[in-house]
């Protein structure tokens, strides 16, 4: 795992070696082990190395067989011994053991493909010095961020904002877009960056730079058109090997390793398939808070003595006014989902015995846990019903219900529910996942800018995964909006600054 940061000239001028090595001090938190340079003329690449894998000689950046290509990676690759074997029987030779330089092997025989053959989290760069081309990539859903920047005379990229930032040409300037998503979205949804000039490159694509010409493509998303006719019992067996062996290879590691345990279902399933693989006891960790309503240690505490870890807990006494400015540092951008705070408390409490340690993330995505897709799949049954029983009798039932303390969530769910369950089915998902509605906004902004965002509209952002799920059920819709939106922009953006704000790497199996 890394930080990786990059200056391309368009013209013959040299790289301003000071500033690029500035640029990569800022994301020394990513890399506290080593860093690494390679210029040359209008070139520069740096990166931050936090040692993994080939701890000796997996110095960064590495080159190809014949010192042409040259890449920083900020990742790991799973499949990268299977990926050298075939290599070298392909007459490919490597100098070092590490997953890095599988990736440029892999680059010189696939070209832009190359991305294809991997599997992994990853960010990566390679100048092509026969091409004169810079080659960007992300992985598929987002695990890793990849910011870039196109400026008059130069091309930048980065792990990170304050990268980026440092950079004496890159402006300040607010982009509204984004201010408008964020405030319905609470995150800054990809390409779109707070910055005008700053841009995420998205999940699932590459990008070519040539001579100050950009050319960006997707080579991957999510497909749920391939059903599977086989029972239940198979399918439940059939995912439990999936996760198993996306379980095991993420054990592949030179540094001590362990897993973040909230006693729910995911984190508890990857625990106890560590265990089945382990001949030692995992280190498990948990986080904990003085109100009892908030503390679910009791159930982390039963799933770890069950598979007998070597369990860990902390109580923490979250302090927004200390870990506030830590984490906007780090953010760069505007991010309100509330469970930053405790992610990064548990991640620094974790760093402090282990280097890496795996998660649950993604569990939710990839079997529908989150209770909006039994509410889409409800919704669908409440809008056959004939409209006189819903708008003469549910819905002014439901608003009838007096609302005391106790039962003061149900109700205005249920409310919630049936506002929303008329709507097409876009904009009723937009109003149960967004949080301020165009009308809340209106009040929110001066003239001036409401004219600026006068044509923005938060449902442009989930609307093409809806189109493109045409014809598959209500509830594929809402996965695939939500793989490609909710979490690369949300979810993973905040594992990722939380673990890399203290040199952690986290790795999820069912991503």
């Amino acid at each position: 795992m890394c930080g990786i940061v990059g200056i391309v000239r368009n013209d013959t001028k040299p790289v301003d070696e000071v500033l690029l090595a500035r640029m990569t001090a800022a994301i020394r938190h990513r890399g506290p082990d080593d860093d690494g340079f390679y210029v040359k003329g209008s070139v520069g690449l740096g990166m931050r190395r936090l040692s993994i894998i080939d701890l000796k000689g997996g110095q960064q950046p590495i080159h190809n067989q014949d010192r042409t290509a040259w890449i920083v990676f900020n990742g790991e690759i799973y499949n990268y011994l299977e990926l050298r074997e075939k290599l070298e029987k392909l007459g490919h030779t490597f100098y070092t053991n590490s997953d890095t330089e599988a990736i440029v092997h892999a680059y010189d025989r696939y070209g832009a493909d190359c991305p294809k053959h991997l599997r992994g989290m990853f960010a990566f760069a390679i100048w092509d010095e026969t091409t004169q081309e810079l080659f960007l990539a992300r992985d598929r859903v987002g695990k890793k961020p990849l910011l870039y920047a196109q400026l008059n005379d130069q091309f930048l990229f980065g792990s990170e904002f304050g990268a980026l930032l440092l950079h004496p040409d890159v402006s300040r300037d607010i982009e509204p877009k984004a201010l408008d998503y964020y405030l319905s979205f609470m995150c800054v949804p990809a390409p779109l960056t707070a910055y005008r000039v700053i841009r995420k490159l998205e999940p699932g694509h590459t990008l070519r730079w040539r001579k100050g010409e950009i050319r960006i493509e997707r080579y991957w998303q999510p497909d749920f058109s391939h059903k599977l006719k086989i029972s239940e019992k198979e399918a439940g067996e059939r995912a439990l090997d999936v996760l198993r062996d996306a379980v095991r290879v993420r054990l592949m590691s030179e540094v001590p390793l362990g897993a973040f345990l909230s006693g729910g279902i995911d984190s508890s399933a990857v625990v106890a398939l560590m265990s089945e693989v382990s001949s030692e006891p995992i280190k498990t960790f948990s986080i904990g808070f003085e109100e009892q309503d908030f503390s679910e240690l009791h159930h982390a505490r039963r799933i770890a003595e069950y598979v007998g870890a070597d369990h860990h807990e902390f109580i923490v006494r979250p302090n927004a006014l200390e870990v506030l400015p830590l984490l906007v540092e780090h953010y760069g951008e505007p991010f309100a989902d509330s469970s930053a705070v405790p992610t990064y408390y548990v991640a620094r409490e974790t760093r402090k015995h282990v280097t890496v340690a795996l998660n649950g993330d993604g569990g939710d995505e990839s079997f529908a846990g989150y209770e909006r897709y039994a509410a889409m799949q409800l919704a669908q049954k409440y809008h056959r019903l004939p409209a006189l029983l819903r708008e003469s009798v549910l819905e002014q039932a439901v608003g009838l219900i007096p609302t005391s303390e106790s039962r003061r969530s149900r109700v205005r769910d249920a409310k919630r529910f049936l506002q929303a369950a008329s709507l097409p089915k876009v904009e009723r998902y937009l109003r149960w996942v967004s949080v301020f509605d165009a009308g809340a906004k209106r009040e929110l902004y001066s003239q001036s800018f409401s004219r600026e965002t006068a044509n923005i509209h938060a449902r442009e952002l989930l609307e093409p995964w809806f189109l493109r799920a045409n014809g598959a059920g209500i509830v594929d819709a809402a996965l695939q909006a939500d793989i490609m939106t909710y979490l690369p922009n949300d979810l993973l953006v905040k594992v990722d600054i939380a673990t890399m704000a203290v040199s952690l790497e986290a790795r999820s199996p069912f991503l």
